[in-house]
């Protein structure tokens, strides 16, 4: 977001705010299309990870098929959200119906593909936007796969982590090797514990093996921390269980169940905190504990010097 005002001010001061606001609209009425046609691309194979992974199925031998006669889907119904729309959202072979979650996960991946765009500097061609754009789809894997099975798999957690080696060396995201580390311990550590300590009392109680965070969900945060640092892990965590718990109530009044998946809610927290975590930080550190300014850059050490007279 810095970024793109920092590129916007130059722009002004070379050729007035009348052009700016020219040049600038044209250039986002341009690339915001193009962002969100890739988002959707990217989001309907997004739906035949969500589908086949759980499935043992795979990715690439098979193609695309109806889930409930098995007839190949046409090449021309494979366009995204408007091959559903023109469909009615019927299979062309079976008329059985076709879920309306395909155009769903299709929309929400390319517009949060544009919400990337827009906060991390409005550059097209940036390597930090399109690690933040696999960042987001291997969220919208993990969330609905969580949703539907409770399940997540930890290879998906070990990508978000692998995100963090080329952001680290090729980018300007302005971490250090402790961020990451202390991001991917922050929160994985307390999440282990209470994983653990519930474990066991839940155990005594009922005899299952449930744990009340599980450890796909601990390894989801360690590894994301490793991509995004502390600051933007604490906001993320803070949202993430905030949503849960709102979404728990109203599960528990309308259906009765107190069980339910926790992935989902983390990866929205996380996507939040992606975009928006490091600044509240640092908006807080800055007005609450006395720091210099809002958007100074603190390190964990001095943030722990701050919060420790807070008692």
């Amino acid at each position: 977001m810095y970024q793109m005002f920092q590129r916007a001010a130059l722009l002004a001061a070379q050729t007035g705010w009348r052009e700016l606001r020219f040049y600038d609209a044209l250039y986002f009425c341009l690339t915001i299309p193009v962002v969100f046609i890739y988002g959707i691309v990217v989001g309907s194979f997004l739906n035949v990870v969500i589908i086949r992974v759980p499935r043992g199925e795979s990715l690439i031998k098979r193609a695309s098929h109806c889930m409930t006669c098995g007839a190949k889907i046409r090449i021309r119904d494979l366009i995204p959200v408007f091959s559903w729309l023109f469909l009615r959202g019927k299979c062309h072979n079976c008329g059985e119906k076709i879920s309306a979650r395909y155009p769903i996960v299709e929309s929400l991946t390319g517009l949060l593909f544009v919400a990337d765009f827009l906060v991390f500097g409005g550059e097209i061609l940036s390597l930090n936007l399109l690690l933040m754009c696999i960042f987001t789809a291997l969220l919208i894997c993990i969330g609905f796969i969580d949703w539907d099975t409770q399940d997540i798999y930890d290879i998906m957690s070990y990508l978000i982590a692998a995100l963090a080696i080329p952001s680290h060396f090729l980018t300007d995201a302005g971490l250090t090797v402790w961020d990451r580390l202390i991001g991917a311990a922050c929160i994985s550590i307390p999440f282990l514990i209470i994983g653990e300590i519930s474990g066991i009392v839940i155990k005594k109680k009922t005899g299952e093996k449930v744990r009340g965070i599980e450890l796909g969900d601990t390894i989801l945060m360690a590894c994301a921390g490793l991509y995004l640092g502390w600051k933007a892990m604490l906001p993320a965590t803070f949202i993430g269980i905030l949503l849960a718990a709102i979404c728990g109530i109203i599960i528990k009044s309308v259906k009765g169940e107190s069980k339910m998946a926790f992935g989902p809610y983390l990866c929205m927290g996380l996507l939040l905190g992606a975009m928006f975590g490091e600044e509240l930080t640092n908006a807080y550190l800055a007005k609450g504990l006395g720091i210099p300014e809002p958007g100074y850059p603190v390190d964990f050490y001095t943030s722990l010097i701050h919060l420790l007279p807070l008692r």
